[in-house]
């Protein structure tokens, strides 16, 4: 029995073949043979679409937080028409439902969209890694669908990696960032596979946004990477990445809200939603952790890449700056007002009073006389604007920001973008918030929990701005040229992203004054 035909759900058929039902050219379901077996998909609104192909082996069992093995082959012809499963999430916005609901544990499976499937197409290919605070995420929600983005002419792939804990818990026996590695495991099938479904596998631009912007930086600085893109989009990049002592410690919390230990051999049988429920449950109470987690517990980040030494030598910053990657063309930018959406979110959104404002400033502003130099900077701004720029600066704006300074000053190519359009949901309150770029990007306006910032009709405005994007971002893959000019250290010169988009010098330079020497290390143990 074949791995397809003995896996639940896998739809691995025979008596049809790859020929597949009878119909006239540009209807027949589309058929690919991949390294792994044959593939039969769908057709919606004129692009092929693939989803559910299996890059790795399921990790559970022995491979239970182990390094991504390659996905065993199947014979006959494998249906790849609905998403494979999700791996084990955190329980932020019911990510942990959707989970528990679905069937089957083949988490890392890949999905095409193509105009035009065949290995003669060599069309541009883009690589989407979705974000969720390396806690949650999954390929199959709608906003990630890639089909208005294919047909700009291009091949989109998306796919699961492991997160949370499954992913990032920095256990003894197990490497660490295993969701990492699966990233790169996807890259290499994206390598070896994708000429069949159109896609040019010289042209692989990897993007992403949030904790996949933080991936594609990581991506950069890992050399087991190395060779699988030539391009890389990084959109609000998240800048944590913690040291191995600090991402032992936090993993040891969690065990032990189950009675195990930090190791792979006491953990290797646990049900993943438990151990999903116990990182949720130190996150619950990550803030009487802060006197020895430090700016990761007043944030309730529990995981994070590790800079290992092995997976990961270096932060994004230090490899950049050092070269690597330097043959890379890099795109990244980040949105105007990123940490509204959570100052909302914690109902906090025009309330922040002086005090919360000074401890923000006082854990995550930097150096010594980081506080002061914000308020000096910005004389005129009361607690909730300084609440809010500290916050986006730590978190997103700055760590993006200085990856293309790290890469412009080594000789590579870097292109800049903010997104300064106010989103429209709720009375625009949210301004140009964390997030709002991901439907803009992928022209999903109308879908998916992205689609509230937009509104319940998307404007035609807002449907100009996304074609915009999607423009940009299609012709950076297609040659490296997204329609405005390199990076550099002297004129700064960015694109806005607005209702009327302009190029410019670099909005935000008062924070980029103040952030310019700090050099972003992995967040250390504190004691």
């Amino acid at each position: 029995m074949t791995a397809a035909e003995s896996e639940p759900g896998s739809n691995a058929s025979g008596p049809s073949g790859p020929s597949g039902p009878s119909g006239p050219p540009g209807t027949r379901p589309p058929v690919v043979r991949t390294a792994g077996g044959t593939v039969r998909g769908g057709r919606e609104a004129g692009v092929a679409v693939f989803r559910g192909i299996p890059y790795a082996e399921p990790p559970v069992g022995a491979l239970r937080f182990a390094a991504p093995q390659p996905a065993r082959a199947w014979s006959g012809v494998r249906e790849a028409l609905a998403f494979g499963p999700p791996p084990p999430q955190g329980g932020h916005f019911g990510m942990d439902a959707l989970a528990r609901d679905a069937v089957g544990d083949n988490w890392l499976t890949v999905n095409v969209w193509s105009p035009d499937p065949g290995p003669g197409a060599a069309l541009p290919v883009l690589v989407w890694i979705q974000g969720g605070a390396y806690v949650i995420g999954m390929s199959g929600l709608p906003e990630y669908d890639g089909g208005r983005l294919a047909r700009h002419g291009v091949v989109v792939v998306t796919f699961n990696y492991r997160v949370g804990l499954e992913g990032f818990g920095q256990f003894e026996g197990a490497p660490a960032n295993r969701g990492l590695l699966d990233q790169v495991a996807a890259l290499t099938w994206v390598r070896d596979n994708i000429r069949a479904f159109g896609g040019d596998p010289g042209r692989v631009t990897v993007f992403g946004q949030s904790a996949g912007g933080g991936s594609v930086a990581a991506l950069l600085a890992m050399k087991c990477a190395s060779g699988l893109f030539r391009r890389a989009v990084a959109q609000s990049a998240q800048g944590t990445y913690f040291a191995p002592e600090l991402a032992a410690d936090i993993a040891g919390a969690c065990a032990a809200e189950l009675g195990l230990r930090p190791t792979a051999a006491d953990l290797s049988d646990t049900d993943p939603r438990l151990l999903a429920a116990a990182g949720d449950a130190v996150s619950a109470t990550m803030s009487r952790w802060a006197p020895r987690w430090g700016p990761p517990a007043h944030r309730t980040i529990p995981v994070a890449p590790v800079v290992d030494g092995d997976v990961l030598t270096r932060t994004p910053w230090q490899a950049l700056a050092g070269g690597a990657a330097r043959d890379i063309e890099l795109l990244v930018g980040h949105t105007r007002d990123e940490q509204r959406l959570f100052t909302a979110i914690d109902g906090l959104l025009g309330e922040v009073d002086e005090e919360q404002a000074a401890s923000a400033l006082d854990v995550f502003a930097p150096g010594p006389d980081g506080a002061r130099r914000y308020r000096d900077a910005f004389p005129t701004a009361g607690p909730d604007e300084l609440y809010e720029l500290v916050h986006s600066d730590w978190l997103f704006r700055m760590p993006t920001l200085r990856l293309a300074e790290a890469h412009s000053a080594a000789g590579g190519r870097a292109h800049v973008y903010e997104l300064t359009w106010s989103a429209p949901g709720m009375g625009g309150a949210l301004g140009a918030c964390h997030g709002l770029d991901v439907p803009l990007v992928l022209g999903n306006l109308d879908r998916g929990q992205p689609a509230l910032l937009i509104g319940d009709a998307p404007s035609p405005e807002a449907a100009d701005l996304s074609g915009l994007m999607r423009s940009a971002w299609t012709s950076f893959a297609a040659d490296g040229e997204p329609g405005w000019p390199a990076y550099d250290t002297g004129r700064r010169l960015v694109q806005l992203f607005d209702a009327r988009p302009a190029v410019a010098a670099y909005p935000e330079e008062r924070s980029r004054g103040i952030w310019e020497s700090h050099a972003f290390p992995a967040l250390p143990l504190i004691g």
